[in-house]
């Protein structure tokens, strides 16, 4: 356990070697007291000076260095940093100046593999490091270094950049001791059903950076609340966030990264909020501003989901640094290569040991953490087929974690997704654990993009993705909802980009254009990037609401991107990962100047919300749903005739039927047609009787300029389907019956 004030103790799990905590001050000074061993960027005098707890206020970042003197490490030529030293050797007693190492006793603080330690009269606001001694030998998989100040794994929250020492040991962020005290006000999980959510996929900072935001809190968890009224009015039910648990903000040597992690998919320490993404920069001021954010969005009933990354950590291979779990135990926490090198599944230098007992509870500790101090409503797993290996990294059929994860009584009410899929070659999209967890299908993404582009041989897979997967997931009793369906993420193109650009454009990332994903199934449609071109323009619009469309209708769970409801653009970057600026940030001034697109996309998802004829819990069968009976699905060739699968076109038409009562109590479904043209031409399109005199109201037409390109009340033109009904080049028309 991480070390709080409350419990004045703290627990660590390592190996039988020794370790000590290491603290940077009296803890009667807390914060304040701890910065003067470290370097300021700027003070701001307040109070009285000779009243320490209140001595000072202090602007910018601290960096601690836990040293034995201040006089040792701060910098001679530093003129304002003199001026600190001096003040504080003239009103602080000496004791105020150093730091504090505690040391455990293996005969007494140790009890199995787990050390325990006593530290009195500990402070909210305190900041501590860990060192461990034990042998230092690579071949073997030891990388104990007793100088190395290391990162509780269990820490709560960082404060602080990373400082070298004039040792040549790096220093990493410290851990804070938290008030774990907050009003919930009566707070609760919301339990959306899962077949009822529309997941809205964002970076916390990037989705109030811009100045375009016009707020005072941009780029923080308390941005969000401030925009939390644009989601409401978007209608998703669930925000699925970018990692927010602790990753560098700069390198080891405290110096800004020329490719920073942007994404925060390089993680530090789990259990601690990002403290970038706090308005408050106090020491653990991120977990009150975290949880004000979740509580905000829970009373706007909008679930929590969160993204993380328990593949590798920031440490990298065997030529990183020493932060946290290398210098804990190396052996235990990592997958290794021969004792020395890092097996690299996750791309990123490092594997968790994810399947190693001691990780394992590390991993189950940090889920129910964020559920139950955090309240949040479910998780995304970064690359979860590594959590399908041994400690060989072997995959293997039921891995522990896996099936523990969806057994777990503590997160039984929670929302469990997994990537499945790593950067070592295993897919597992259709097979990763059982109905409780849900994938990213990541064949729904390619299907839909090649269909909409035209790509021969498409029909058949956008049909089976617009029904639900059966495919994929019926085979092990998995319901539809099982699939996330996605046209973009954060990784790749952006809605914008993927009808504007054939190729990446990732030289801003300063990789040569090297990085990125080269397999896009996009299109520019005759011009790589913006353009003046009406004709172009005009189809990339109809494109964007075509492939929106498809994704709102489709059986499964859909997840939009922030921003592609408004047309946003990273300018054909598909990588930004490094990033952190215009590029990736929501550009609010496109809400305006998006304004039908927006439009568009908050009609589609007001009538998934509403109709269960587009979000079952069952498969499509081709069967009657009730007395009428009208099959659940029919597949007719634009001539209204049966789809010939095995000639297939680019077009077609797909009747949906209501559910019956018994999985519609209230008879809100209605009958749906569905007509896809594909092709580069204008086709009639005939569909057969099946009820003679029902009537139709047009919905959704995607080449239609706004407001006829959607109608949200549902009382569009009416139309008896008698007659053949033209559909455009590269659109979709949706017609809904009148209700039953």
């Amino acid at each position: 356990m991480s070390i709080e004030a409350r419990k004045q103790s703290f627990n660590i799990v390592i190996s039988s070697f020794q370790l000590a905590a290491t603290f940077g001050c009296h803890s009667s000074l807390s914060v304040a007291a701890d910065a003067v061993s470290g370097l300021i960027s700027h003070l701001e005098y307040t109070g009285d000076l000779f009243d320490p707890p209140s001595m000072l206020t202090l602007m910018g970042s601290l960096y601690p260095l836990y040293i034995d003197s201040v006089e040792e490490e701060l910098n001679p030529m530093d003129a304002p940093t003199k001026q600190f030293r001096d003040i504080l050797h003239r009103i602080l007693p000496a004791e105020y100046l150093t730091s504090e190492i505690i040391a455990c006793d293996r005969d007494s603080d140790r009890w199995g593999d787990v050390w325990s330690l006593n530290v009195p009269s500990l402070a909210h606001g305190q900041l501590y490091h860990f060192q461990a001694s034990g042998p230092w030998d690579p071949d073997n998989g030891h990388r104990f270094d007793p100088a190395a100040r290391l990162i509780d794994p269990y820490a709560q929250a960082l404060a602080g950049e990373f400082q070298p020492g004039v040792d040549g040991v790096v220093r990493p962020p410290k851990c804070v001791v938290i008030d774990d005290e907050f009003d919930w006000e009566g707070d609760r999980h919301i339990r959306h059903d899962i077949s009822e959510t529309v997941i809205y996929e964002m970076h916390v900072k990037g989705f109030t950076s811009s100045k375009t935001a016009r707020i005072e809190t941009g780029g923080s968890y308390l941005g969000v609340i401030e925009k939390i009224p644009y989601l409401k009015s978007l209608g998703i039910t669930a925000v699925e966030l970018m990692p927010v648990n602790e990753f560098p903000i700069k390198d080891m040597h405290g110096n800004q990264m020329e490719n920073g992690n942007y994404w925060g998919y390089d993680p530090m320490a789990f259990f601690s909020p990002h403290r970038g993404y706090a308005h408050d920069q106090t020491p653990g001021s991120q977990v009150r501003e975290f949880k004000q954010m979740v509580k905000a969005l829970h009373a706007a009933d909008i679930e929590v989901i969160l993204d993380v990354v328990f593949n590798h950590t920031c440490e990298g291979n065997e030529k990183g640094p020493t932060l946290s779990f290398r210098g804990l135990e190396n052996q235990v926490y990592y997958m290794l290569s021969q004792g020395q090198h890092y097996c690299n599944y996750s791309g990123c230098g490092n594997t968790l040991n994810g399947n190693h007992p001691v990780v394992r509870e590390m991993i189950f500790h940090c889920l129910r953490h964020w559920v139950h101090n955090y309240h949040v409503d479910g998780f995304r797993f970064d690359l979860a087929s590594i959590l399908s290996r041994d400690r060989n990294g072997d995959l293997i059929p039921n891995p522990p974690m896996v099936e523990l994860i969806s057994e777990d009584p503590l997160l039984a009410d929670t929302k469990i997704i997994a990537e499945a899929w790593d950067a070592a070659g295993a897919y597992q999209v259709g097979s990763f654990g059982n109905h409780r967890w849900a994938e990213w299908n990541g064949r729904y993404r390619d299907d839909v993009r090649g269909f909409w582009r035209g790509d021969e041989g498409t029909l058949g897979a956008l049909a089976t993705r617009l029904a639900g997967s059966s495919d994929l997931y019926e085979h092990d009793g998995r319901p539809p909802f099982c699939s996330i369906n996605f046209v973009t993420s954060h990784d790749g193109f952006s809605m914008n980009d993927l009808v504007s650009y054939k190729d990446k454009h990732n030289v801003a990332n300063n990789e040569e254009n090297c990085d990125g994903d080269n397999h896009n199934i996009s299109d520019n449609y005759g011009v790589e990037g913006p353009t003046e071109i009406e004709s172009v323009n005009l189809i990339r619009n109809r494109q964007i609401k075509n492939m929106m469309a498809t994704l709102l209708l489709s059986q499964g769970v859909p997840m939009i991107v922030s921003g592609d409801e408004v047309r946003r653009t990273q300018g054909g970057n598909n990588n930004a990962y490094c990033q952190d600026n215009d590029t990736s940030w929501f550009d609010w001034d496109l809400v305006e100047q998006n304004s039908e697109m927006l439009r568009f996309v908050q009609g589609l998802i007001r009538f998934r919300r509403e109709q269960p004829s587009v979000r079952r819990k069952t498969y499509l069968t081709g069967q009657p749903v009730d007395e009428r009976l009208i099959p659940d699905v029919s597949w007719f060739a634009p001539d209204g005739e049966q789809l010939d699968w095995g000639r297939q076109t680019l077009a077609m038409v797909a009747y949906i039927a209501a559910p019956n009562q018994a999985d519609d109590p209230e008879c809100l479904g209605r009958d749906i047609v569905m007509m896809f043209n594909s092709t580069g031409q204008e086709r009639d399109f005939v569909i057969p009787h099946f009820e003679n005199g029902s009537r139709w109201n047009l919905f959704v037409d995607t080449a239609a300029e706004s407001p006829a390109d959607i109608f949200p009340e549902l009382n569009g033109p009416m139309q008896t389907l008698d007659q053949p009904l033209s559909v455009a080049h590269h659109s979709f028309k949706v017609f809904v019956r009148q209700n039953r």
